[in-house]
């Protein structure tokens, strides 16, 4: 032992402290992993369901005042089950719209000069038009909804561009992503649409 380095070794508690840190280390990592994929699952799922089931939109315009405002975001229900009064998002030259289905295929739709609406012969209640016009309307009155399409009409209709106008004309059921249930913006007018 004369002029050898003798080598010390750890004394048991810091090997025991050290194996304690790497220990923890370890479990934070796996801690940390598994969090990190519930986040990725739960965002995935979330994105799913708002693309494929419940779709979010942001409404534009005015088309649809007093029933919905410029700035709402609203959750759309995707389906193409849909009745006449209901309130639907679809596309349009990679647009989406949103407005009121007022007839559906092989109904007759008629709309005198004063805005009243008359469906097979039938003057249309509507409580949710707060003013009547007949608007940009270049079809030829009355006329009968084609198979497979819904005629359409935004709430504020001296505004609104929709199945009056054969810019837009009928809707096809293919275009419809959904009917809209409820706003969730702003938080003053949350809750059903009707």
């Amino acid at each position: 032992m004369n002029g050898e380095n003798k080598i010390e070794l750890p004394k048991l508690d810091l090997l025991e402290a050290e194996l304690e840190r790497e220990r923890y280390k370890n479990r934070y990592v796996k801690v940390l992993r598994s969090t990190a994929f519930s986040l990725i699952v739960v965002a995935a799922v979330a994105v799913l369901v708002a693309v494929l089931l419940l779709p979010v939109l942001q409404i534009n315009g005015t088309s649809m005042t007093e029933s919905l405002q410029d700035k709402d975001i609203v959750v759309a229900l995707n389906s193409s089950k849909y009745k006449t009064g209901d309130i639907i998002a679809f596309y349009y030259n990679n647009n989406i719209l949103v407005k009121r289905v007022i007839a559906a295929a092989g109904d007759w739709v008629d709309i005198d000069e004063d805005g009243n609406v008359y469906i097979n012969e039938e003057l249309l209640d509507e409580p949710y038009v707060s003013e009547k016009a007949l608007g940009d309307c270049n079809i030829t009155l009355p006329y009968q909804v084609p198979d497979g399409r819904c005629f359409v009409m935004g709430d504020h209709r001296a505004t609104s561009i929709d199945s009056r106008n054969t810019a837009v004309g009928c809707v096809s059921n293919d275009m419809v992503i959904g009917k809209i249930l409820m706003r969730v913006w702003p938080l003053g007018g949350f809750g059903i649409v009707q």
